[in-house]
C-alpha cells in the first residue's frame, strides 16, 4: 500500500515474466506437455551482462524495449538471488540503464525507476549523482506516472542537502491535484522522515502542505497524509490531541483507511490517559480529552465501513479500565458482525469478543446464541474460538450441553485447535468446581481418542492441574491416568504419569487400587516403563506399610529383569523394604478389635529405613550438585579440607537467574516444581555456567584467602560510552571482600599502565587491605584490576558506601603503529560510589521442600517486622523485596499471577545461606493497602543464628 500504483519488485518481474510465458512448452526429455519453462531458470552473470550493452544503443533502445525490460528484469533476478555485481561491473550497468531515460516506453521507463532504486544504495555516490538530473526533470514533466515514480526514487538516493535542492518540488507535489503523485509525494516523506535527523527536519517544514494534503478528495492520499502526520507529532502529546481533535470534529475524513488510523490514534491517546493517572473511572465522566475522545470512538460505529466500525469496536474494548456501560455498545455491533456472511469479518468479531470474555464474561454472555451458531461454522478457527469462548461465558447449567456440542467437534479438527479447547475446559473447571466430575471425565474420554502427542500431554497437564487446584478430583483423576496408560503409545507420558502415581497414589483413601495398574506395567511395556513402574511401587511401599508384604513380592519377579536400570532399583528397593520390615514390623487390627479404637496409622514411623532411602530426597538438586562438585574441583588444591568429602562441606552454589518467560496457563500444574517437571515433560536445556570466582583463583595472594563463598552480578561503575569503561564483581568470603574491577580501554590513542581502583569510605566493618594493579591495558582491551577488603573482627555486619577513584599512568601510542610515543603520566578517573549491602552476602539457595524446612528450623530466632513501602503496584513491591533480601524465592512465589496483583495478600516465600554456612528462611506476606497509599509488608526470617535473622529483617529500607 504504501508503494502504490504497483511499482514493486515482485509486480513488474511477475509482469515481464508473464510476458514471456504466455505460451507452454514441451519438455521432450524428462517432462511432460504442458510444462512451464522460467527465462530465470539457468541465467549467466557474464550473459546477461553481454546483454546489457544494448542500453548504449540508441536504435535497441528506441526499436526494441521489450527487450531492454527483459534485461533489466534479469539483472535484478541476479541481485535478489546473490549473485551480486562487483564495482566496476555496477558503474558500467548503471551508466547504461540511465542513457533508457531517453526512451518514451511506460513500461521501460517503469523498470528503470525500479533498477535506480533497488540498485542504488549499493553504487558509488558520485554514480548515483549523475542520475538526480534525469529524474527531477521527470519530476517536474507532465506525465503523472514519470512524476510519482521520479519522487519515488529520488526519496530513496538523495541526501539532506541534496534534499533541500529539490524541497521546492516535493512540497508542490503533496498537494499536486493528481492523487498518484500526491500519494508519491507523502509515502516519499514518510521515508525520508525516518532516515535520520536532518531529513526528519526538512520534512517537519512541510506540515502545512501535508495537513492540505487531507482535504484531498483521492482516499490513498488521505491515508499516508494521517500517516504522515503522526510520524511528525508522535513525541509532541498536545500536538497530537490537537490533531485528533481536529479531525474528528471537523468530519473531513472520507477514507475508511485514514478513519482506521485516526481510530488508532485516539485509542493510543486514550490509553496513554489512564497509563499516567489523568483519567480514572468513567471515560464519559473524565477529562475533556477522554470525553471527547470516547465519544469519536462510540460514533465510528455508525460508519457505513466495515473496517472503521471494526476498528472502532476493537479499540472500545482494549480501553483499559473501561466501565460495562461504555462497553455495551462495542459489544452489540460484534454482536451483528458474528453472523456476517463474511468469514474474515466473523473471525475478527469472534477474536475480539473471545479477549472481551476474559475481563467482562457478562458482557458476552448476551451474544451466547450467536456464538453456538459458529460451532458448525466451516472456518475451523472460528468455531474453535466460538467454543473457548462459550467456555468463558457459559453459566453452571450449560456446561453439560456444551460437552455434548464439544464432544462431536473436537473429532473433526487438528490437534492444535484440540489443545486450545482443553485449557479453556481446564479453566471452566476451575469456575465452576462442583463440575468437577463431568469435566475431568470429559478430558478423559478423549485420552482414549485419537490425537498426537502434544494433545495428550495437553490434557494430562490439565487434569493434574486440577487436582493440585481442585483437591476433590485427585482421587477420580489418578483413576482416569491409570485407565490411560493401559494403551498409552507415548513413553514419555506413561513414565511421567507412574511417577505421578508414586507421589500422590500413598495418600489417597484406598492406595492399594492403584497397584494393579503399575504392576502392569511392569509386565507388558519396554524397559524405561518398567522402571518408572518400580520405582512407583517403591513409593507405595515406603508410605504404606500396610502394603509392603504384597508389594515386596511383586518386586521380587522384577529381580532378574533384562534391564539394567529396573532390576537395579528392584533390588535396592527390596533389600531396604526387608530390613524396614523386620525392624518395623506392621501392626494390623485384630479382627475383634473395638471400633471406636483409634486405628492403626498405615504410615511409617520415625526412624524407618525405607522411608529414609526411598522417599527422602537429596538436599539439592543434581544440576546444583554437579556445580557444587565441579567449584569444588577447581578451587586451588590448597584451599581443600582434609576433613572427609560430605554434601556440607560443598562449597554453596547459587541457583540461575533465568528471565522470565510467560507462562500459559494450560501448563499451569501446581506449585510443585518437581512434580510440574515430571508432568510436563519440557526439560530445561543446560547451560555451561563459567565460575565467576575464576580470575581470583588464578592470582596466588588472593587464592590464598580462601573459597569465594558467593560472586555478585557486574555493576557499573561509569557510562558505557565513557572514555574507561569499569564495571566491578564483588566476590564474597568469610573473612574478606575481593573486589574485581575490569577495566576496558576506549581510547585508540591510549595505553593504560599501573591501574588500581582507591576504595575510601567510613565503615565500622571493613578496611581495605591491598590491591592488585592491571599491569597494561591496550586500546579495546579488558583487564582486571583487585582491591581486598577485610572485615573488622567482632564487628556488626552493616550496609556501607565506598567512593573509587581509577588511579592509572597513560602512555600515548601511535594509532596506527601500536609505538608508545610518550612516558607514562598519572591520572585518576572518578567512578560512581559502590555499595555493600547485607543481601551481598547471602546467597540465592532454594530448598526441596520450603514448608517441612520453615518447621525444621523453629521459631527460637525468628525476627518479625512490618514494614510500609512506597511502591504503587503490589508487583514492584514483590520484586524489591526480592531485590532488598537477596534471597532465592521458592514455590512458584517470587511472581504474582496475571489478574491477581492487588486483589489479595502475597506470600512470599525465600530461602538462602547466610555467609559462614548459615541456613535462612523468610516468609514475607506483601498486601496493597486499600487507599492505594502503598504496600505493606509483613515478614518474618527464620535462622539458626539470631544476629543473622536480625540482619536479614533489616535489609528492608
Amino acid at each position: 500500500m504504501a508503494e502504490g500504483d504497483g511499482l514493486t519488485m515482485n509486480n513488474l518481474l511477475s509482469e515481464v515474466q508473464g510476458a514471456l510465458d504466455k505460451f507452454k512448452l514441451e519438455d521432450e526429455g524428462t517432462g511432460g506437455p504442458g510444462d512451464y519453462y522460467s527465462p530465470y531458470a539457468n541465467l549467466e552473470k557474464a550473459a546477461v551482462l553481454q546483454e546489457a550493452r544494448c542500453f548504449h544503443d540508441p536504435t535497441a533502445v528506441r526499436e526494441s524495449p521489450r527487450k531492454c525490460c527483459t534485461v533489466i528484469a534479469q539483472l535484478l533476478h541476479l541481485t535478489n538471488t546473490g549473485q551480486y555485481m562487483n564495482s566496476a561491473e555496477a558503474t558500467e550497468v548503471f551508466f547504461g540503464v540511465t542513457k533508457l531515460f531517453m526512451s518514451d516506453d511506460a513500461s521501460l521507463r517503469r523498470m528503470v525507476y525500479l533498477f535506480i532504486k533497488e540498485v542504488a544504495e549499493t553504487c558509488d555516490p558520485d554514480d548515483v549523482i549523475i542520475v538526480t538530473s534525469s529524474l527531477t526533470k521527470d519530476m517536474t514533466c507532465d506525465v503523472d506516472l514519470y512524476r510519482a515514480n521520479a519522487l519515488r526514487v529520488l526519496a530513496r538516493i538523495v541526501d539532506a542537502a541534496m534534499l533541500g535542492a529539490i524541497e521546492r518540488y516535493v512540497k508542490q507535489a503533496l498537494v499536486d491535484s493528481s492523487g498518484q503523485v500526491s500519494s508519491a509525494a507523502l509515502v516519499s516523506a514518510t521515508h525520508l522522515f525516518e532516515r535520520n535527523e536532518e531529513s526528519a527536519a526538512i520534512v517537519k517544514r512541510w506540515i502545512s502542505e501535508t495537513t492540505e494534503a487531507t482535504s484531498s478528495p483521492n482516499e490513498m492520499v488521505q491515508f499516508h497524509a494521517m500517516q504522515l502526520l503522526y510520524q511528525i507529532k508522535k513525541h509532541d502529546r498536545l500536538g497530537m490531541q490537537k490533531l485528533v481533535t481536529q479531525f474528528s470534529q471537523r468530519n473531513t475524513l472520507r477514507s475508511p483507511l485514514a478513519l482506521v488510523l485516526l481510530v488508532r490514534y485516539t485509542t493510543k491517546l486514550l490509553t496513554d490517559e489512564v497509563a499516567e493517572g489523568r483519567q480514572s473511572g468513567s471515560f464519559q465522566n473524565g477529562t475533556n480529552f477522554s470525553r471527547a475522545g470516547y465519544a469519536f470512538l462510540e460514533a465510528s460505529l455508525r460508519h457505513k465501513s466495515e473496517m472503521v466500525v471494526y476498528e472502532a469496536a476493537k479499540s472500545i474494548c482494549s480501553l483499559p479500565g473501561i466501565e460495562p456501560q461504555e462497553l455495551s455498545p462495542a459489544v452489540n455491533v460484534l454482536q451483528i458482525f458474528l453472523s456476517s456472511p463474511k468469514p474474515a469479518v466473523r473471525f475478527a468479531a469472534i477474536k475480539t469478543v473471545s479477549q472481551v470474555a476474559v475481563n467482562h464474561p457478562r458482557m458476552v454472555s448476551k451474544c451466547n446464541e450467536d456464538l453456538e451458531a459458529l460451532i458448525a461454522d466451516a472456518n475451523r478457527s472460528i468455531a474453535t474460538l466460538a467454543i473457548t469462548t462459550l467456555l468463558k461465558t457459559g453459566s453452571e447449567n450449560s456446561v453439560d450441553r456444551l460437552l455434548k456440542q464439544i464432544s462431536v467437534f473436537l473429532s473433526e479438527i487438528p490437534d492444535e485447535y484440540k489443545v486450545t479447547i482443553v485449557k479453556s475446559i481446564q479453566r471452566l473447571c476451575l469456575t465452576y468446581p462442583a463440575k468437577h466430575r463431568v469435566l475431568v471425565g470429559f478430558l478423559s474420554n478423549f485420552l482414549r481418542e485419537e490425537g498426537g502427542f502434544d494433545f495428550k500431554r495437553s490434557i494430562v497437564n490439565s487434569i493434574v492441574s486440577l487436582m493440585k487446584q481442585v483437591p476433590e478430583t485427585t482421587e477420580g483423576s489418578l483413576l482416569h491416568l491409570c485407565e490411560f496408560i493401559e494403551d498409552c503409545e507415548f513413553t514419555m507420558l506413561s513414565t511421567q504419569i507412574l511417577h505421578l502415581l508414586g507421589e500422590l497414589g500413598p495418600s489417597t483413601s484406598a492406595p492399594a487400587r492403584y497397584i494393579r495398574f503399575i504392576y502392569n506395567r511392569v509386565i507388558l511395556e519396554n524397559s524405561a516403563v518398567r522402571a518408572a513402574a518400580v520405582g512407583a511401587l517403591s513409593k507405595f511401599a515406603a508410605r504404606c506399610p500396610s502394603l509392603r508384604s504384597s508389594i515386596l513380592t511383586l518386586l521380587k519377579r522384577s529381580l532378574g529383569d533384562e534391564d539394567d536400570e529396573t532390576r537395579d532399583r528392584a533390588s535396592v528397593a527390596v533389600s531396604v523394604l526387608k530390613d524396614a520390615m523386620e525392624e518395623f514390623p506392621y501392626l494390623a487390627p485384630a479382627e475383634d478389635a473395638d471400633p471406636d479404637e483409634e486405628p492403626v496409622p498405615d504410615e511409617p514411623q520415625a526412624g524407618d529405613p525405607a522411608a529414609f532411602v526411598l522417599l527422602q530426597g537429596l538436599p539439592m538438586s543434581f544440576d546444583r550438585l554437579e556445580r557444587s562438585i565441579r567449584a569444588y574441583v577447581k578451587a586451588p588444591a590448597a584451599m581443600d579440607s582434609p576433613e572427609q568429602l560430605t554434601l556440607s562441606t560443598l562449597p554453596i552454589v547459587e541457583e540461575y537467574e533465568e528471565p522470565e518467560s510467560a507462562v500459559d496457563e494450560g501448563d499451569d500444574i501446581g506449585a510443585d516444581p518437581a512434580l510440574a517437571a515430571a508432568v510436563s515433560g519440557k526439560e530445561k536445556e543446560k547451560k555451561e555456567v563459567i565460575d565467576p570466582a575464576a580470575a581470583v583463583y588464578a592470582i596466588p595472594e588472593l587464592a590464598a584467602l580462601g573459597r569465594v563463598f558467593r560472586s555478585s552480578p557486574p555493576t557499573a561503575l561509569s557510562e558505557e560510552e565513557a572514555e574507561y569503561v569499569v564495571t566491578c564483581v564483588k566476590h564474597v568470603l568469610p573473612e574478606h571482600i575481593i573486589l574485581q574491577f575490569p577495566i576496558q580501554n576506549t581510547l585508540e590513542d591510549q595505553r593504560l599502565v599501573n591501574c588500581t581502583v582507591t576504595v575510601e569510605g567510613d565503615s565500622e566493618c571493613f578496611e581495605v587491605a591491598g590491591e592488585v594493579a592491571a599491569e597494561s591495558i591496550k586500546y579495546g582491551e579488558t583487564v582486571n584490576a583487585f582491591t581486598v577488603i577485610s572485615r573488622i573482627p567482632d564487628a556488626p555486619l552493616s550496609p556501607c558506601n565506598f567512593e573509587c577513584v581509577l588511579n592509572f599512568g597513560v602512555v600515548q601510542v601511535d594509532p596506527k603503529s601500536g609505538e608508545d610515543e610518550s612516558d607514562p603520566f598519572e591520572e585518576e578517573y572518578p567512578l560512581e560510589e559502590l555499595e555493600i549491602a547485607t543481601s551481598d552476602f547471602m546467597a540465592k539457595v532454594s530448598v526441596p521442600d520450603f514448608r517441612s524446612s520453615w518447621e525444621m528450623v523453629g521459631n527460637a530466632n525468628e525476627v518479625l517486622e512490618k514494614f510500609a513501602l512506597q511502591f504503587k503496584k503490589q508487583e514492584d513491591a514483590v520484586a524489591a523485596v526480592i531485590d532488598f533480601l537477596g534471597m532465592q524465592p521458592c514455590d512458584g512465589t517470587g511472581h504474582i499471577k496475571p489478574g491477581e496483583g492487588g486483589k489479595k495478600p502475597h506470600m512470599l516465600h525465600l530461602s538462602g545461606v547466610f555467609v559462614g554456612g548459615t541456613n535462612v528462611l523468610a516468609r514475607a506476606q506483601v498486601a496493597a493497602q486499600g487507599d492505594a497509599s502503598g504496600v505493606l509488608l509483613k515478614i518474618a526470617v527464620r535462622s539458626d543464628d539470631p544476629d543473622v535473622s536480625r540482619m536479614v529483617a533489616d535489609c528492608i529500607r
